[in-house]
């Protein structure tokens, strides 16, 4: 046991020391936040920031919304005076619809007109089995700004329409609008000590993705490190000269403990400043106690899985460029949580996401998912998914040390699934 507590502190002592250790651990935390906040200030230009004016072509083959369409237009340009659209009016010339919509798609092309509508003459004779004519809108489509202005100008025709109609059947458009007036909702959280209005709800919908890439990135990080310290110690023949002094499960246990240490020690340092941030803002009830428990037991299960995964993958193969290959299925099974994030924080009791949960590789990111966004799951599904996963450890432990047992020491041709297989029922 001594042996592997230092084998266990020189790799973690090796690790730390790195420069590529300290940026990880206390810079990328900085540019996430960097990221966020100028992502936020992004949103806000985007939202309310000021635009260039922007001029909408209008041929009103009705002959009865052109009158509705102008204050309409004026309305909107008063209330967004940073984003203004102006309205032209125009007629079909002497050489009919055709020409005059060919003559503004060429205004469309050259960036004179941001779009151009045409309004056919049924577009009012909309009833509850027929919606009426369909307008064409032209614009450019290149630019995410097109698709506002379309958009707008889709909402303010809408409009037009509503309020023609309404006079055409004897109604009050003013009744009408004052009917169908926006009812503010507040959204109230029932906790058992308390009730309040909750207005963190997008962050809420982020706490499941954020323990999931603290999981993964404390995972892949150190990891990738087991298998390129294995592979480089093995070709510059420094792995001889250890084992003369421990035995390989020795040297592969207390590589992975001292990994263990340094991961725990990143996720410990971005899980503060996360704190930190979210008290700040005035989230920090969004951080679950009891959920960081679990996602530290799933961590450690789950990191000991996959760093007895990289071990003896790096003692099967001679370069990066062989484990390759082998590391190819291990990243689809790591990443697939990632890709489906949203389906099981959102269906957190859903058949996949239940199933999944008991996949011993996909076990620790799918259950803090689950944990993350539906804290009451139910209690067995918690303690069997650990159960299993716990059983799970030792098994691939054993798996990995008789590989990396054997192929520590072989050199030359990379190693196939069938050598490694009886790597494996070797005694």
């Amino acid at each position: 046991m001594r042996k592997i507590f230092i084998v266990a502190r020189r790799e973690f002592i090796e690790m730390v020391k790195t420069k590529a250790f300290l940026f990880g651990v206390f810079l990328v935390p900085v540019i996430i936040g960097v990221f966020i906040f100028f992502s936020q200030r992004l949103q806000r230009q985007m939202v309310s920031g000021p635009q260039p004016t922007k001029t909408v072509a209008v041929a009103d083959l009705s002959g009865e919304l052109a009158a509705e369409l102008e204050p309409l237009f004026q309305q909107h340009n008063e209330s967004h005076a940073d984003r203004q659209i102006f309205l032209e009016l125009v007629q079909p010339g002497e050489n009919g619809l055709e020409a005059q919509t060919n003559q503004m798609k060429e205004r469309v092309r050259s960036r004179q007109l941001a779009g151009y509508l045409v309004i056919p003459k049924d577009v009012l004779e909309g009833n509850a089995l027929h919606d009426g004519g369909r307008s064409q809108y032209y614009a450019r489509g290149d630019s995410l700004a097109d698709g506002k202005v379309f958009q707008t100008v889709r909402n303010l025709l809408n409009n037009a329409v509503v309020n023609r109609r309404c006079i055409h059947r004897g109604l009050s458009p003013q009744v009408i609008k004052d009917i169908r007036k926006y009812v503010p909702v507040d959204q109230m959280e029932v906790t058992a000590q308390q009730t309040k209005k909750q207005d963190a709800f997008p962050a809420r919908m982020m706490v499941p993705f954020f323990f999931l890439f603290m999981m993964f990135a404390g995972m892949i990080g150190a990891n990738q490190h087991l298998l390129t310290s294995v592979i480089e110690e093995k070709n510059s023949r420094v792995m001889e000269v250890i084992l003369s002094s421990v035995s390989p499960m020795q040297f592969m246990a207390g590589k992975i403990l001292g990994l263990v240490a340094v991961s725990l020690s990143t996720v410990f340092i971005w899980g503060l400043a996360a704190y930190a941030a979210a008290a700040y803002y005035g989230m920090a009830d969004l951080v679950n106690c009891t959920n960081v428990g679990y996602f530290l037991v799933y961590f450690i299960l789950g990191f000991l899985l996959f760093s007895s995964i990289f071990a003896a993958i790096g003692a099967a193969c001679n370069t990066l460029k062989e484990a390759q290959s082998f590391m190819t299925p291990v990243m689809l099974i790591i990443v697939m949580p990632m890709v489906g994030w949203m389906y099981f924080s959102q269906n957190p009791n859903g058949f996949w996401s239940v199933v999944c949960s008991f996949i011993p590789p996909l076990t620790p990111m799918v259950m803090i998912l689950r944990l993350a966004a539906r804290p009451d799951i139910a209690p067995l599904q918690i303690f069997a998914s650990i159960a299993l996963l716990a059983a799970s450890v030792p098994v691939v432990m054993w798996a990995s040390a008789k590989i990396f047992r054997t192929g520590i020491l072989m050199y030359g041709k990379p190693a196939s699934l069938r050598e490694l297989c009886r790597w494996v029922r070797n005694k």
